[in-house]
């Protein structure tokens, strides 16, 4: 009820022109950030030209003002941080005319304050200077822009060159700058431009994400090194890397004469191929991206003739090796006396195993108008078919290097002149679980010379 009253005679009463105390404002204006609790900060100088006595510091506005009375003496100046703190439900964005009175007694002296209310992001400004592909470092600012005091502020800095965390105060109109270690090998394949700098900025319970600019300078920076070793064989390597941030076209040459281009060979292929006289130029033409490299890798081989002769050699003993018979027989035919004067001929099988061979067949064939003296030696034949003129024999198995030997006689009661052709004959076995064949040679006989073959 005192309070009512006491507001009461307030408003009736006059506006005293005559204060005794000077107020003068050395701050323009304060900062309120919405969100946040921190006060708008004025600085007052008062000076006292009467008694000493006590001000008193009001507004009827709801806002809660610090300090509330200030003693002052006689002829005293002094100088005070009027602080204005945020009230609730306050949803006001720009510049606010705050008034206020001081009370000096019975005496009342009315004042504006300009109160900025801004969002908490708009409070900063941040940045960058500017790099290229040599920089080792880099300078970041974070800046307060307005006339507040920010005691606890966390940053995080992220851009495609670096990460970085800070904690920090900012005092009003401060700029904070830091220094940061730049790894070449993070940003070596980036093209010059502009690149976003991101800053997440975070005091009391405000958070705001800021971005800035970082621009990353053209720099034209290619490196060539070339290498050349071996004597025999020649290796030559022609290595182009671009350290730099822009895309570069580049060629590279190479000349040959036409007897060395014949053991030469390219990795890559050539792009171009030009022959002028006895020389022979070969060209690469390439476009290489920051951080990329182009190598060219040229071999001479002066042993290549004597290494595809060889090569031939080997193959054809490969040839050979794979071609060689597993089983080989040899066939074998000389004429024999009868006792009634009778055309016989006595053949002999010799069946040799290079390689172990298992469950052998070996069949031969008689020639037309012969029959078979049905007496063998020690291999005696499984299988006799007078009609289709066919004689078998079979074998367990042969081991490497053993040979047998198949004996028999065949004769005719018709006489025979010319050329006797007697068939190959054909062995049939298995060799590590596959199938094979093997024939023998031809055989003939003379018979109006008595020769045999």
């Amino acid at each position: 009820m005192k309070k009512l009253i006491l507001l009461f005679i307030i408003l009736l009463l006059p506006l005293t022109l005559a204060f005794s105390v000077n107020v003068e404002k050395q701050t323009n204006e304060g900062v309120m950030i919405k969100g946040m609790d921190s006060p708008a900060v004025f600085n007052l100088k008062l000076t006292n030209m009467d008694r000493t006595t006590s001000l008193s510091f009001m507004n009827f506005l709801g806002f809660i003002i610090e300090p509330e009375t200030v003693p002052i003496k006689e002829d005293e100046t002094k100088e005070i941080q009027f602080k204005i703190y945020p009230r609730q439900n306050f949803d006001y964005l720009g510049y606010y005319i705050f008034k206020y009175s001081i009370f000096n007694g019975n005496d009342r002296f009315d004042d504006e304050l300009i109160i900025k209310i801004i969002n908490f992001k708009d409070a900063f400004e941040i940045g960058a200077q500017e790099i290229n592909p040599e920089s080792s470092s880099l300078e970041v600012y974070i800046k307060n822009k307005e006339n507040f005091n920010f005691e606890n502020v966390d940053a995080k800095f992220s851009s495609a060159f670096f990460d970085l965390e800070k904690s920090f105060s900012l005092a009003p109109k401060e700029t904070k700058s830091f220094n940061v270690k730049l790894n070449k090998e993070d940003f070596k394949k980036l093209m010059a431009g502009f690149y976003t700098l991101n800053v997440e900025v975070s005091s009391e319970k405000e958070k705001a994400n800021l971005a800035g600019i970082i621009k990353f300078a053209e720099k034209d920076i290619m490196t060539s090194e070339k290498k050349e070793f071996g004597f025999i064989v020649n290796t030559k390597t022609i290595k182009k890397e671009n350290k730099g941030n822009v895309m570069v076209e580049t060629q590279t040459t190479l000349t040959k004469n036409i007897i060395s281009r014949l053991f030469t060979s390219f990795s890559p292929e050539p792009d171009l191929v030009e022959r002028k006289g006895s020389e022979v130029y070969y060209i690469w033409n390439s476009k290489i991206k920051p951080g990329e490299y182009v190598e060219v890798i040229v071999k001479t081989n002066w042993l290549f003739p004597v290494i595809l002769i060889l090569i031939i050699v080997s193959v054809v003993i490969l040839v050979k090796q794979s071609t060689k018979k597993t089983l080989v027989i040899k066939k074998h035919v000389s004429m024999v006396k009868s006792k009634s004067g009778e055309f016989a001929l006595k053949i002999t099988l010799n069946v040799n195993a290079k390689k172990y061979v298992e469950k052998i067949r070996l069949i031969d064939r008689l020639p037309p108008l012969v029959k078979i003296y049905e007496k063998f030696g020690v291999e005696k034949p499984v299988r006799i078919e007078e009609k289709n003129k066919r004689i078998e024999w079979a074998f367990e198995k042969l081991e490497a290097g053993e040979t047998r030997t198949i004996q028999y006689i065949i004769y005719s009661k018709v006489a025979v002149l010319g050329r006797f052709i007697l068939p190959s004959a054909i062995a049939l076995f298995e060799k590590d679980g596959k199938l094979c064949k093997s024939n023998s040679n031809q055989s003939f006989f003379m018979a109006e010379t008595g020769g045999k073959s």
